[in-house]
C-alpha cells in the first residue's frame, strides 16, 4: 500500500510539473507583456487593459520618439493627431490613477530606451501638489506593477509570469492571433475609455460631477472675499513631488521640448476659488510655473475657470471630458506647440 502510495505521488509530482512547464512554455511563448520586445522589434497588441502591464514593451520597441504621460485626464490625446501635428512619434504612455512615481518610472523608461526623445508632453493633476505624494504608501495604486517591468527583463524574471493572469492575458492574445478578438487598446497607447457619445445624460453626469457635493449642482463662484489664511499655516505649505518632477525634465536631453499641461478638469475636481485650498493649489501652480521657467519647458495651464471646465456638459465626471473636449485638447497642444496661440476663450494660459 505504501509502495502504491509513494508511486502515486510521484506520477502526481511529474504531472503538475509538467502542466506547469506546459502553461508556463505557452505563457513565455506567446509573450504577451512583450517581455523578449527589444529596439526594432513590434510590440504585441495590447490585449490587457492594465496599461501598467503592457505600456513598457511600446517604449522598449523603439518606435516613438516623443511621449504623453500622466493619468487618465491625458488618456483622450491622441497620439495620431500629435505625430501629424508635431512631426513626431508619438505614444500616449498616461495611466488611469497613475501615480506621482509611477509616471516618473515611466519617463525613465522612456528617456533610458529613446536615445534623444523629440517631445515630452506631461499632464500633471493635482496628485503632484499632494502633501504627502512621496510617501512610501502613496507610490503605488491597488493595482501595483513590478517595478521589473521598468526595467530591462532579464531571464530570472521569467517564472514570475507563471500564474493565471498571464495565462488569461496569453489566451487573449492567441484569439486575437486567430482573428476571434480585437485588440483592447491602439497599439500607440491609445483608448477612447469613456462611453459611447450616443448613450451621454446630462442628468446622471452631473450626479458624478457633483458626487462630492452630495450629488446637486454647486455654486463653484469664486469666495469673494477669499478666505483669510494666516502666515504660518501657508509657511507649512509644501509639494514633495515636484522635486520628483524636477529631477526627471532635468534628465531628459536639452534637445527634448517639455510641455507641462494642467489638464482641464471640471471645476469642481477642484477647490473652491478663494479657499485655502484653492489658495495652497495656486501656491503649487506657482511652483511648477518657476520649475517650467527653470528648464526651458512650456506650460499649458487650463486648471482655472473657463469655458471649458464649467460647463457640465463637457464632462462625464469630475475629471473626465467628452470626446469634443478632446478633440479641441489635442489640436490645442498641438498648435501651443508649434509656437501658436491657444484659443480665444481664455481656456487655456501658456507660459513659454
Amino acid at each position: 500500500m505504501a509502495k502504491a502510495w509513494i508511486a502515486w505521488s510521484r506520477w502526481f509530482l511529474l504531472a503538475a510539473l509538467a502542466a506547469a512547464g506546459l502553461v508556463f512554455a505557452f505563457v513565455a511563448a506567446l509573450d504577451p507583456f512583450g517581455m523578449r520586445v527589444h529596439a526594432g522589434d513590434a510590440a504585441r497588441p495590447i490585449m490587457d487593459i492594465n496599461q501598467r502591464f503592457m505600456y513598457p514593451q511600446l517604449v522598449r520597441s523603439g518606435r516613438f520618439d516623443a511621449a504623453v504621460i500622466g493619468t487618465s485626464t491625458m488618456r483622450l490625446v491622441d497620439p495620431q493627431a500629435l505625430s501629424r501635428g508635431l512631426d513626431a512619434r508619438f505614444v500616449n504612455l498616461a495611466m488611469n490613477a497613475a501615480t506621482p512615481w509611477e509616471q516618473m518610472e515611466m519617463a525613465r523608461l522612456f528617456r533610458a530606451h529613446v536615445r534623444v526623445p523629440r517631445r515630452l508632453i506631461w499632464g500633471i493633476d493635482t496628485t503632484w501638489c499632494e502633501a504627502d505624494a512621496t510617501d512610501e504608501g502613496r507610490r503605488l495604486t491597488p493595482r501595483p506593477v513590478p517595478a521589473w517591468f521598468s526595467r530591462e527583463v532579464a531571464w530570472s524574471d521569467w517564472p514570475k509570469l507563471l500564474n493565471l493572469t498571464n495565462l488569461e492575458i496569453a489566451g487573449r492574445l492567441l484569439a486575437h492571433r486567430l482573428g476571434w478578438s480585437p485588440a483592447r487598446i491602439r497599439g500607440d497607447g491609445y483608448e477612447v475609455f469613456t462611453p459611447p457619445e450616443a448613450s451621454y445624460d446630462l442628468i446622471r453626469a452631473q450626479a458624478h460631477i457633483y458626487a462630492s457635493l452630495g450629488g446637486r449642482v454647486a455654486d463653484l463662484a469664486p469666495l469673494s472675499p477669499p478666505a483669510s489664511v494666516a502666515p504660518a499655516e501657508s509657511a507649512r505649505w509644501r509639494f514633495p513631488a515636484l522635486s520628483w518632477l524636477e529631477e526627471s525634465i532635468m534628465a531628459f536631453p536639452k534637445e527634448t521640448q517639455v510641455m507641462l499641461v494642467l489638464p482641464p478638469a471640471h471645476l469642481a475636481a477642484y477647490p473652491r476659488e478663494g479657499s485655502p485650498g484653492w489658495q495652497r493649489y495656486a501656491r503649487c501652480k506657482a511652483e511648477i510655473a518657476a520649475l517650467a521657467r527653470r528648464h526651458g519647458a512650456t506650460l499649458v495651464d487650463y486648471a482655472h475657470a473657463s469655458p471649458i471646465t464649467t460647463q457640465d456638459a463637457n464632462y462625464w465626471d469630475p475629471l473626465h471630458f467628452r470626446l469634443p473636449v478632446a478633440a479641441r485638447f489635442s489640436a490645442e497642444l498641438v498648435a501651443i506647440a508649434s509656437g501658436g496661440a491657444p484659443g480665444a476663450d481664455g481656456a487655456a494660459n501658456v507660459l513659454r
